[in-house]
């Protein structure tokens, strides 16, 4: 796997940062935004939009730590390579703006910040939701996703992810002692909070209550960590499937087993949460 890296645009934001985006990922981008602007979005509920958004990021390679540059934290804008997180937040953010009809990169770089970061703002490393799970609820909290897990039959998910901290070896950033500690002030917050999850054993019982487009977030019997593995909700033939980017397959893609199988043969995934991104 490697990081395309020959072209680099930087966009100056908020005056004292900056974004990172290479020339193919940004015509990926303009692409994108000019195919959804030929269309009548008026009538598309966000879910919706995300189902086709996401669609159309199936086939693309999966590449992993694209947003681990060197120096000052960057916003990293990849749309050719991508994690589960990054296509996530990417399929999230391009449906947002399309809602909001604001089809610009200047839209897309405010909104995908507010989604990235701990209060919408980007500073510095440690300000990065490094967790799924905190992820989840400050997004909750800024009022772009409601976490549904509990309501749709999910169980009390014990959750003290610890990871980070103790494993700063496989972080370059966190040489800097200061962001480990904020990292352990994150951790201790998340800990604190009350989460649910579906067991894997109960996917398929509560299955009809998770819609395409919703978010889901697998969870793990690792104890340091909360979330292993993200993606969306889609129905096929009365069943839901995954659709992410998969370390299987190195590509976006829509699993071939339901969920509930997806997740039966990995021992590590315990189970789900299910998120709703509201419109």
């Amino acid at each position: 796997m490697r990081i395309i890296t020959l072209f680099f645009f930087l966009f100056p934001f908020l005056g004292f940062s900056q974004t990172v985006c290479s020339l193919e990922s940004r015509e990926r981008f303009d692409a994108v935004v000019a195919d959804l602007s030929g269309k009548d979005l008026s009538e598309k509920s966000i879910q919706e939009l995300v189902l086709e958004i996401g669609k159309s990021f199936i086939g693309t390679p999966y590449v992993e730590k694209t947003l681990e540059l060197p120096g000052d934290e960057k916003l990293a804008i990849n749309l050719t390579g991508l994690d589960c997180t990054t296509y996530l937040e990417t399929v999230v953010t391009l449906a947002r703006i399309a809602k909001q009809g604001e089809l610009t990169f200047e839209a897309y770089e405010k909104e995908l910040e507010k989604l990235r970061y701990q209060d919408g703002v980007r500073k510095d490393y440690s300000s990065r939701l490094h967790y799924f799970s905190d992820w989840i609820f400050q997004n909750q909290e800024k009022g772009i996703v409601t976490d549904i897990t509990a309501e749709i039959g999910g169980t009390l998910y014990p959750n003290q992810p610890t990871f980070m901290s103790e494993n700063p070896k496989f972080y370059p950033q966190l040489s800097n002692p200061e962001f480990v500690q904020a990292i352990k002030v994150d951790e201790a917050a998340i800990a604190k909070r009350t989460y649910y999850f579906i067991p894997k054993t109960e996917i398929q019982k509560h299955e009809q209550n998770i819609q395409s487009g919703d978010l889901i977030a697998i969870t793990t019997t690792i104890k340091n960590l909360d979330i292993v593995h993200v993606g969306f909700a889609v129905e096929q033939a009365g069943r839901i499937h995954l659709m992410h980017a998969s370390t299987g397959s190195m590509k976006v893609e829509i699993s071939e087993k339901p969920l509930s199988e997806y997740l039966a043969g990995n021992r590590s995934q315990s189970g789900i949460m299910v998120c709703r991104l509201l419109e």
